[in-house]
């Protein structure tokens, strides 16, 4: 057994805890009651609360996307930008970037936040859809001036040439986007990025519970009227 533990770069990990038993989650619990009928609004609830809570930039979430026909599944975290009556939205690259191609061949994703100061998880899946260019422009105005410039010019996921220079490549398309457009601050939003919407199918709300017995309930959509199940999940 010794040897076999030794073979292992890690081993039962279990946080800032001094043996391999996992942390306890004792800080809240979730019931029926508590639940709103529509899950847009409970997450509203739950990420206005994770913010009072102080937790490090909610937003931040790992979306999840699978290419077709390989089936092979790439994941990222990116922030969440909005929500609204349909869904979820991030901002990314719609040309160059590995979930725009994905998305292009199979536009079911998902999405996970975890925010561990308030033992919580939120796991979304559905379609992706694209945000108009009205409604990239609205946000994209929002975004600092180097942001604007880094989305024309970085052509996202895709290799920088090591013999040109890699990172080099990259500042020298910067300087070309800050030469097009100096002294403007009206910077278009480029025609190849923009919004992703994902129009959840299934959310799940997690709530860490002692002894791993977690409590977890999971809206999704009734196939006869399209309106919002709720069921309790097996921790």
């Amino acid at each position: 057994m010794a040897a076999a533990k030794e073979s292992k770069l890690i081993f039962a990990p279990a946080g800032t805890n001094s043996t391999p038993r996992a942390d306890q989650y004792t800080k809240g619990s979730l019931s029926r009651p508590q639940l709103d009928p529509s899950p847009l609004t409970q997450f509203h609830i739950w990420f206005t609360h994770a913010r009072s809570a102080g937790v490090h930039q909610p937003e931040t979430v790992c979306f999840s996307t699978a290419q077709l026909p390989s089936g092979r599944v790439s994941s990222r975290y990116v922030y969440l930008k909005e929500l609204d009556a349909r869904g979820f939205v991030i901002y990314s690259n719609w040309l160059h970037s590995r979930k725009a191609q994905d998305v292009q061949s199979n536009p079911y994703s998902s999405l996970a936040f975890w925010w561990g100061d308030v033992e919580r998880q939120v796991r979304v899946e559905g379609k992706v859809e694209r945000l108009s260019e009205e409604e990239s422009q609205a946000y994209y105005d929002l975004r600092a001036r180097g942001s604007r410039i880094g989305a024309w010019a970085s052509e996202q996921s895709q290799v920088l040439p090591e013999e040109l220079g890699e990172r080099a490549v990259l500042e020298k398309r910067v300087s070309e986007v800050e030469d097009r457009f100096e002294g403007r601050e009206d910077i278009p939003v480029p025609g190849f990025w923009g919004g992703m919407r994902v129009v959840p199918e299934m959310v799940e709300f997690w709530q860490g519970r002692e002894s791993r017995l977690h409590d977890r309930f999971r809206y999704s959509r009734d196939g006869e009227n399209g309106d919002w199940e709720i069921k309790r999940l097996s921790p």
